[in-house]
């Protein structure tokens, strides 16, 4: 069995974006990201905190809007469209989740495409649909076809089972893994909570991708030996033992699913690391586009 290490591939890759940023004209704009957080839920707290301070080692701008939990939807769409007119920021991130009175989807389709470095606007997701490579991808899709890519799997003619069809990971996922390129051309099957059988269904996969959010769903009867598994979940199991009174664990039940899975993500340490990286390069992306036009 093989651990694919999240934590090397995702410092590899902050590594060549710190270069990319250094070699750019000294005294010149930077790439600039700023992160939208309603409220003060501890996990959203930490994800932010984490992508601010990776972005700032790159050497990219910041900023950081923070908003009170009962924020009226006016006042969130005004900042999203402040934040759309600036021509110093490049990428915009709300932070989900966001409270219950406000429509994420909604939210997320007010960043303007060319900075909606998340990937999860209407126009981005279409042109993954379209296999147009010009828009941006999901940070967590875009993650799991990096982890895959640089550990030399190759999809073509794989069939891989997604589990989740979530907007965030599995439908975005399916759609790259179904795109037409060399890291690509897989047959996919996508299951979720109404898929009959479905331990037939995930027996057969090459690649299995678990994304549902149920920890330690996945066990080893239900993953063909040698095959390829990514465990997207992050879920929180009570342990007595720990000082936080909680460990973290994937959708996967690694300790099983290691005796059989020819390759395996770990939680955490695996997917998790990704996410931050690809949304850093997303941002470089928007830079350099945007210098471009």
């Amino acid at each position: 069995m093989q651990l694919i290490d999240g934590n090397a591939i995702a410092a590899s890759i902050i590594v060549e974006l710190k270069s990319a940023v250094a070699a750019l004209p000294a005294g010149g704009p930077r790439p600039c990201i700023a992160f939208i957080r309603v409220g003060e839920d501890p996990a959203s707290v930490s994800y932010v905190n984490k992508k601010n301070k990776t972005a700032s080692e790159i050497g990219m701008a910041t900023r950081l809007e923070l908003l009170p939990q009962d924020v009226s939807r006016d006042r969130l769409y005004a900042v999203i469209d402040a934040l759309n007119a600036d021509p110093a920021v490049h990428g915009i991130l709300i932070q989900a989740p966001l409270p219950d009175h406000l429509d994420e989807t909604e939210a997320f389709r007010r960043v303007r495409p060319e900075k909606d470095v998340d990937g999860l606007g209407t126009m981005n997701l279409g042109k993954v649909a379209q296999d147009d490579d010009t828009g941006f991808v999901s940070c967590t899709p875009a993650g799991i076809m990096e982890l895959l890519k640089r550990s030399g799997v190759k999809l073509a003619g794989k069939h891989v089972v997604v589990l989740g069809r979530s907007l965030l990971v599995g439908k975005p996922v399916a759609l790259l893994a179904l795109q037409k390129g060399e890291w690509a051309n897989a047959t996919v099957t996508v299951c979720h909570s109404r898929t009959r059988d479905l331990p037939e269904i995930t027996r057969q996969a090459d690649v299995l991708i678990a994304a549902i959010g149920r920890a330690e769903f996945v066990t080893k009867e239900m993953v063909k030996p040698g095959a390829v598994v990514i465990d997207v979940g992050i879920n929180r199991v009570a342990d007595p033992a720990k000082k936080t009174g909680y460990r973290l664990v994937g959708d996967v039940n690694f300790p099983q699913v290691s005796q059989v899975a020819g390759m395996i993500t770990p939680v955490p340490g695996g997917v998790g690391p990704m996410t931050v990286a690809m949304l850093m390069r997303n941002t470089f992306k928007a830079f350099s586009l945007c210098s471009v036009s």
